[in-house]
């Protein structure tokens, strides 16, 4: 902490003016992004400006570029959309229009500028930084500004973070509002789940991606959806066939439920839109299920922003002022993007240009190219629902003598049972045996061990708790009942998903290689706790969850509290409300605490 303080208090804003602005479609997350700017840079000592409604406001000047206070972004950060405004301006365009803009900044000695947006709004704010220079002369000419303030505000300089809901910016791992729309998709996958079932109705979702299908496939991913249709990877011919003989495996398995997610900008091999009634007619005509069409719209923009988001646009918000901070007249435009886990800046034109090579790839039929453009994590998700969603025939299977076990171990956490059906489903895909272990490694050392098929993890993707059963019990005095257990079924590696008392569990059986043969086989944990206290991990599976879980109780206010005498007891009520635009419902009366 120590080490920050002094590596910011060596970097100085003093004289210095930042504009932030956010334009294009909104995306939650913006305002988070918005407070990050503003905080850091009078943290700096710069002036910060909000720009509102995007470029039209910089070119309409006047009360729409105002400065910023410290308590002016306070109450943003779980605010959706954009408190600043966002909109379409056909004059900034015009070189007239940037002419405007650039004499509004330079009134104001604004020659920094974060812009929020997608990647039409970051060209833009390429092409004024590369202009700036001529916009300065064309207003000394015209006596609007003097030759020195020309000199004084001789450079602009531009960094860029990207908000929008889609994630179709290359070059980051995520984007601003991807998060959370993806939220809002799987809030409504599991809510139309319970109806779907009670029915045995086949449901067919739109969901937001005209060019980039990334909702579609992560949340398909996410909740198990049966088929997904994207852009970038067109269903080859005959997808019509394939598509309906799973739905009605599906329903031969006694399987209630059926999920088809669908991009809007979903194509086949010819380029020719696939829509969600197409699908349904189809669906109808040739198995004839109970079939529905959902479309999301915009409601996928709406809400509050996830943790994740308000952390990454939070994170952003701060490498943006400290890019700016460093920016010498030479140096080009940059976007602030997240790698792994890391905020880094990236050439902002290189990022632009690859963004606009995935369009031209999928214009050309260049399908395959165009899912790697996209990059890294676009790829592998991809290649995960594939792996997971489509079971192969045991013929084309591998053969395995490999046997490997997976139990849970610890605290619950939400996400365990999706981490076990991928280890299921991937085992099998590989032609290994999966044995299920029930109840940890107390359940282990009792023999609570069964092979655990396919279809035996088919819906729990959005499950909670473990259905495994987990308990915190270490195996150290259990250790022989567990290596007799593992002799007995043949176990060749162990797959523990859990928290700290899975770290130290591995340890333990470790620590008894020497006394006990069968415990030298591969071993590997995977992260799974709240409390993201796990050795070398940056994120623990459950810990995102429980954080969305805490920004959930923080969008109720206590507005006011009552205290009861009930004989010798003492009861505090609170009195919360939530919060809904303009107007205020009342939600609970909580019994707090009795003294």
């Amino acid at each position: 902490m120590q080490d920050t303080k002094k590596f910011f208090e060596n970097l100085s804003g003093a004289g210095k003016s930042i504009g932030v602005l956010t334009s294009g479609g909104d995306a939650q997350g913006m305002n988070a992004a918005v407070r990050a700017v503003v905080r850091m840079g009078i943290y700096v000592g710069a002036k910060v400006y909000f720009i509102h409604e995007g470029y039209q406001g910089m070119v309409d000047g006047g009360d729409n570029i105002k400065e910023a206070s410290w308590e002016s972004v306070s109450s943003m950060l779980q605010v959706g959309g954009t408190v600043i405004g966002s909109a379409r301006c056909k004059d900034f365009r015009t070189h007239e229009g940037r002419l405007r803009a650039a004499l509004n900044l330079v009134q104001r000695g604004i020659t920094n500028l974060c812009v929020i947006g997608g990647d039409g709004s970051l060209t833009g704010a390429n092409l004024f930084r590369e202009e700036w220079s001529g916009l300065l002369d064309e207003l000394v000419q015209s006596g609007q500004i003097s030759e020195e303030a020309a000199q004084t505000h001789s450079a602009l300089h531009i960094v860029g973070m990207v908000g929008s809901i889609d994630n179709d910016f290359c070059g980051t791992d995520m984007t601003i509002g991807t998060d959370s729309a993806l939220h809002r998709i799987i809030e409504v996958v599991d809510a139309i789940m319970t109806t779907a079932q009670s029915h045995q109705r086949t449901f067919v979702l739109e969901v937001m991606g005209r060019h980039c299908g990334y909702l579609a496939l992560v949340s398909a991913l996410a909740c198990g959806a049966d088929w997904v249709l994207i852009p970038e990877m067109p269903p080859k011919d005959g997808w019509e066939e394939q598509m309906c003989h799973k739905l009605s495996e599906n329903r031969a398995d006694k399987k209630r439920l059926n999920i088809i997610i669908v991009a809007e900008g979903a194509i086949d091999q010819n380029n020719k839109p696939i829509t969600t009634e197409l699908i349904k007619d189809l669906v109808v005509r040739c198995l004839g299920f109970d079939t529905r069409v959902t479309i999301l719209g915009h409601v996928q923009r709406g809400g509050t922003p996830s943790a994740f988001d308000r952390i990454l646009a939070s994170r952003m918000g701060v490498e943006a002022v400290l890019a700016l901070l460093e920016a010498s007249p030479g140096t080009p435009a940059c976007v602030v993007s997240l790698c792994g886990n890391q905020a880094v800046r990236l050439p902002l034109m290189e990022c632009v240009q690859m963004t606009q090579e995935v369009q031209k790839a999928m214009d050309e039929k260049r399908f395959e190219e165009a899912v790697k453009l996209r990059g890294r994590s676009f790829e592998n998700n991809l290649n995960t629902y594939k792996l997971l969603s489509h079971r192969k025939i045991d013929a084309e299977l591998p053969r395995s003598s490999f046997n490997v076990a997976v139990l849970n171990v610890g605290a619950p956490a939400a996400g365990m049972n999706a981490a076990v059906r991928s280890a299921v489903r991937v085992g099998i895909t590989e032609g290994h045996t999966l044995f299920a272990v029930n109840d940890g490694f107390e359940g282990f050392s009792k023999g609570q061990i069964k092979e655990i098929k396919w279809g035996d993890v088919g819906g729990w993707t959005g499950q909670g708790g473990s259905l495994l059963g987990t308990k915190r019990t270490l195996p150290a005095k259990h250790i022989d009942k567990i290596a007799e257990q593992m002799r007995i079924h043949n176990i060749n590696a162990l797959l523990v998903i859990g928290g700290f008392e899975a770290y130290l569990g591995l340890l333990e059986l470790q620590a008894a290689r020497s006394k006990h043969a069968e415990l030298c086989v591969p071993m590997v944990m995977v992260p799974a706790t709240v409390s993201n206290n796990i050795p070398g991990s940056d994120l623990s599976i459950g810990a995102d969850t429980a954080l969305n879980a805490i920004t959930d109780v923080r969008r109720h206010t206590l507005v006011s509290e009552c205290v009861c005498v009930y004989g010798e007891k003492i009861k505090i009520f609170f009195l919360w409300v939530t919060q809904n635009g303009s107007s205020v419902t009342w939600l609970r009366k909580t019994h707090f605490k009795t003294f």
